[in-house]
């Protein structure tokens, strides 16, 4: 287990995508340009939720990225830039606890 302080440079960042080839593009954009060490992409969702003043309801698939910190401003913008929705979700959960050598490949894998 890693201490508090070594924690807080850790994000887990989530988003959700229409079609699977986005969230396989932005993924590997995202890995190759080092903003992330990691990106999990789930199978199918159904996602509820308000839009354009009505209930939508559309089949998504969640983007789990994991990166630093200091990395999420850049990832956030590079998201934004590769991303086909108007308003895409794009959440930063800061880890709390996390195994230290997974951190440490996290932090080995992504930009300095």
């Amino acid at each position: 287990m890693v201490n508090e302080a070594s924690m807080s440079e850790f994000v887990l960042v989530i988003s959700t995508v229409p079609k699977e080839e986005d969230g396989k593009r932005i993924a590997e954009k995202l890995v190759t340009e080092r903003l992330a060490a990691c990106v999990n992409l789930s199978s199918a969702v159904q996602s509820f939720y308000w839009w354009q003043d009505s209930l939508s309801s559309d089949r998504e698939f969640m983007v789990f990225i994991k990166t630093r910190k200091a990395l999420y401003p850049q990832l956030e913008r590079r998201i934004r830039e590769l991303h086909p929705y108007e308003v895409p979700e794009i959440i930063g959960l800061c880890l709390s606890q996390g195994s230290q050598t997974y951190l440490d490949w996290i932090k080995k894998e992504t930009l300095a």
